[in-house]
């Protein structure tokens, strides 16, 4: 079974869509009624190759368990979010993979290799920019790169990395003069001297502005685009929303819950709302509630309508125009990780660390 996401021409409502290879499936729109026909290749899709394979990873410290006993992997070219709060056994999970510390049991392969005994097979062809990094203040950026490459048998071009990492600008403006984004851009920068297949980013955007955090995630999709493999840590959720092909979400050392967006949402997400802006009618919320329909309502006019699938809408919009209710416009709005994170473990993400 194959899914798809497509956008309604007419009102550009995200519709998903699951078929078989070679299957032409017809589509309605539920918000506006528009009509069309979705078709899947007629081909079998190879299964990816795996860049990171973790199996049974376990870390303790005074006995208590940093890891708990932990199996995933990683494909090739995907950018993949290793989700969880701060405290979460994220950092120690990325430092084993990476060689830094020894794991009490478990396996672990990078592009095939065991690393316990071939990490020296594979070390030139990983990039880590580590949590709250940090490098030579009194050199520029340009001489920072130079510095770096020079660990590696193995270099990329240094005017390929200033160009990519948009830091032609910058080159020659010494590493404790930048901005705090664009030490991470330096840092990410530095992560790819090598010209390494899989990239590590511990944290990246921990302590960035907003516009400074949309800029590095610019950098991961430029990665991503590049056919990189991308191992992603945060704690914020809208950036593995965001950026990720695939998310794990790790709490208290062990993984709760792992897939991509669409099949968390669907495995533990909550019903969709329909958000209804400014009722002109006061009686709104009861209308909608005599038909059976769980509503919350705001004062400023706006209802909450929950709906279990998105054929709803128009059983709601009918309901709404048969009272003569006017209101301003309509949005659907789906679950979210916060909202999954919520409901595994009754704590927010923010308010979960140990």
């Amino acid at each position: 079974m194959l899914k798809k996401q497509v956008q309604c021409p007419t009102c550009h409502t995200t519709i998903s869509v699951s078929g078989e290879p070679g299957e032409v499936i017809q589509v309605t729109c539920s918000t506006c009624g528009t009509a069309g026909k979705v078709t899947f290749p007629n081909q079998v899709i190879a299964k990816p190759t795996k860049a990171i394979e973790v199996m049974h990873l376990t870390k303790a410290y005074g006995g208590i368990a940093a890891v708990d006993d932990i199996s995933f992997s990683v494909n090739k070219g995907e950018v993949f979010a290793f989700l969880g709060p701060n405290g979460a056994g994220k950092t120690t999970t990325v430092e084993m993979i990476e060689s830094i510390r020894t794991p009490e049991s478990g396996t672990i392969r990078i592009l095939g290799r065991d690393i316990k005994n071939s990490f020296h097979e594979v070390k030139e062809r990983i990039g880590i920019l580590p949590q709250e990094f940090h490098s030579f203040e009194r050199l520029t950026v340009r001489e920072t790169l130079q510095y770096f490459s020079m660990l590696f048998k193995h270099r990329a071009s240094i005017d390929s990395i200033i160009s990519a990492m948009n830091l032609k600008a910058d080159e020659k403006k010494v590493y404790k003069n930048l901005s705090g984004g664009l030490k991470q851009r330096v840092g990410v920068a530095i992560a790819l001297v090598n010209d390494p297949d899989i990239i590590f980013l511990d944290e990246p955007t921990t302590g960035l502005d907003p516009k400074a955090r949309r800029e590095v995630w610019e950098v991961i999709e430029g990665l991503k685009q590049q056919g990189k493999t991308v191992f992603l840590t945060t704690h914020y959720m809208e950036e593995a929303e965001y950026l990720a092909d695939h998310i794990a979400i790790i709490h208290k050392g062990k993984i709760i819950a792992e897939g991509t967006l669409d099949e968390l949402i669907d495995a533990y997400g909550s019903e969709n709302i329909l958000l209804i802006n400014n009722c002109k009618t006061d009686d709104a919320a009861e209308v909608m509630q005599a038909q059976g329909f769980e509503v919350a309502q705001h004062r400023n006019g706006d209802l909450e309508v929950k709906i279990s699938y998105k054929d709803q809408v128009l059983e709601v919009l009918s309901h709404l125009r048969h009272e003569c209710i006017e209101y301003d416009n309509i949005s659907i709005r789906r679950s979210n990780l916060e909202e999954i994170f919520l409901k595994l473990t009754g704590a927010k993400l923010s308010e979960a660390a140990p």
